[in-house]
């Protein structure tokens, strides 16, 4: 019975910070933020559906709290650490999916600008972005690997719309719809068309690492300043002990009741106020 009591305290603590932190579906908008979820996971580089990694997110949580549980003998000691460790594969994947998309955001302007030395050498386009696909910048090469067979298969147009929904990046998304209008427009114009963008991509760029560099200092500050509390409390509570005792009385777990509901409040209020908001892909699929 206790355990059960504490298994329901702990998804319940879970559940508050997912709607907290804004995470929980709305019901008239499921089938939208089941194709956003999706799409934030093709851009992290996950290969599994969002019910799958919230099921691996939560079974973490679960068997952190089981073993926290057991080597403090609290339940409440246990169930925030265990949401923390819970909410870690969003954080982790989160991380890879800003430096994966920082990384091809960064290499375009020197993709285009080769683009623009292949056309002005002579080549067409389609064989130019063959090109690019195996001596491009890196990530724009991973990102195109698929290409020439695509172009072979399907099609210019249809490979650059693959390419593009694989990458599921704004920056991508624009580059993507102006290399299609020159393919099938063409003409002299298309080497200036393409400097211009790379020129424009390269400003972008500049200005999104500012606003990152700005605001990680702050990013990395607020976490330890939530993790740290409770890591001192559970090596405190793991032995026998004046610590131990105290908190299983009901003074202690007020205590940590207090305390959890200030940190889980406090990493609400970080979390809102140096939030950047993603770019919307307004030109994507």
């Amino acid at each position: 019975m206790r355990l059960a009591v504490s298994l329901l305290s702990a998804l319940a603590t879970g559940a508050v910070v997912a709607a907290l932190l804004g995470l929980l579906p709305e019901p008239e908008r499921r089938h939208r933020r089941t194709s956003r979820a999706q799409e934030w996971l093709v851009q992290a580089g996950v290969s599994t559906t969002p019910a799958q990694f919230w099921g691996i997110a939560a079974g973490s949580g679960a068997l952190t709290f089981l073993l926290l549980s057991w080597l403090t003998a609290s339940w409440a000691i246990a169930s925030v650490p265990a949401v923390l460790v819970g909410m870690l594969p969003r954080l982790y994947f989160a991380a890879q999916r800003r430096k994966r998309l920082g990384e091809l955001r960064r290499a375009w302007p020197d993709g285009l600008r080769d683009l623009v030395a292949s056309i002005s050498a002579g080549r067409s386009l389609p064989r130019a972005l063959e090109a690019l696909a195996t001596e491009g910048p890196i990530p724009i090469r991973l990102a195109f690997a698929p290409y020439p067979f695509l172009a072979r298969s399907l099609g210019v147009v249809a490979a650059l719309e693959a390419i593009r929904d694989q990458a599921a990046d704004p920056t991508t998304d624009r580059v993507i719809e102006v290399l299609i209008v020159a393919h099938e427009k063409g003409g002299a114009i298309v080497p200036e068309i393409l400097r211009d963008l790379a020129e424009a991509t390269a400003r972008d760029v500049w200005a999104a690492e500012e606003i990152d560099t700005a605001a990680l200092e702050h990013r990395i500050n607020a976490r330890v300043v939530f993790v740290l509390p409770w890591l001192v409390l559970v090596a405190m509570t793991v032995r026998d002990g004046p610590f131990r005792e105290f908190y299983a009385t009901p003074l202690g777990l007020m205590v940590i009741a207090v305390g959890g509901v200030m940190s889980l409040g406090g990493a609400w209020l970080v979390a809102r106020l140096g939030r950047t908001p993603d770019e919307p892909r307004v030109l994507g699929r």
